[in-house]
């Protein structure tokens, strides 16, 4: 089933607001999802740096990990731990190199890069899981959650939402993929490389593997159209921005809303109707097949 928010600010008071927001939606979303659940938000970056995202066994050393990969690179390495997660501050030079000595350090793993996304997932309630790491206390200028319930592979923590294959790009996916292993092979083919056998796992792979290859979120999203089978509802995130598209039956619940402060979604009204302003805001239900986008200048 799943549920699926997305919150996107337009004020700088609803950036301020928007982890305590955001979190909100979330657990509404509890009842869609309860094996696990994620989120990822786009906040302040560093010059010339990136956000590295990794995940460790409950008590895990990252200030050790910090220091000895500063050692090694010959650069310092920022940590701020989040529970069994993490985010490094790595200088773009060496982030190939640090993401080598993570993958060869047992148990631990990247899940996410990029210049402003931070992506936390875990097994657990959602609500839970956003205590757990802060949603509330989180800034940002956009945002997108899933809570799972997983009829498609294992609950792990692996498997949960929002995938990310691309730098500062992430999805969170409800419905069903009918055709995600030959996309799978077609991908792997191109070099690409997958942790799960979860199906939003290959969609987000696939509009990674199509913006690199030049085509913009919103053409890559036209794209899966055609390419992608199945019935699904798909948020994205980006550095700038976020986007929203159903399959051509549209059977996967979605609701919208829009004011001047933010435009917001969520797989039922529920997960909006707490949020500031919502008597007023423009509702409305995306169409089928349609691509919705909302970018801010970087």
């Amino acid at each position: 089933m799943c549920g699926i928010v997305g919150l996107f600010a337009k004020t700088p008071s609803m950036e301020e607001a928007l982890g305590i927001h955001l979190a909100s939606m979330l657990g509404v979303m509890c009842d869609r999802g309860p094996d696990s659940a994620g989120f990822a938000v786009y906040g302040q970056g560093r010059a010339n740096c990136l956000k590295i995202t990794v995940r460790a066994p409950n008590n895990f050393g990252f200030t050790d990990l910090a220091d000895k990969a500063s050692e090694a690179l010959g650069e310092r390495i920022d940590v701020h731990p989040r529970d069994t997660h993490a985010v490094f501050f790595v200088p773009e030079s060496t982030a190939e190199r640090f993401k080598a000595l993570v993958a060869a350090t047992p148990g631990v793993n990247i899940v996410s890069a990029g210049e402003r996304m931070e992506l936390y997932k875990e097994v657990g309630l959602p609500p839970t899981v956003a205590l757990r790491f802060g949603l509330a206390e989180m800034s940002g200028t956009h945002g997108i959650g899933h809570t799972r319930m997983a009829t498609e592979s294992a609950v792990t923590t692996k498997g949960a939402h929002p995938f990310s294959t691309g730098l500062d790009q992430c999805l969170v996916h409800n419905g069903s993929l009918s055709n995600h292993n030959d996309v799978r092979r077609k991908l792997q083919r191109e070099g690409m490389t997958f942790e799960t056998d979860n199906d939003s796992e290959v969609a987000a792979a696939y509009l990674d593997w199509r913006m690199r290859n030049g085509m913009s979120l919103d053409k890559a999203l036209e794209a899966s159209l055609g390419d992608l089978d199945g019935f699904y509802t798909f948020v994205v995130g980006t550095r700038t921005g976020f986007g929203v598209l159903r399959d051509p039956i549209a059977c996967k619940p979605a609701v919208m809303a829009e004011t001047e402060d933010y435009v917001a979604f969520g797989s039922e009204y529920r997960a909006l109707a707490e949020l500031p302003g919502i008597a007023a805001a423009r509702v409305w239900e995306p169409e089928p097949a349609k691509v919705y986008f909302w970018e801010r200048q970087p």
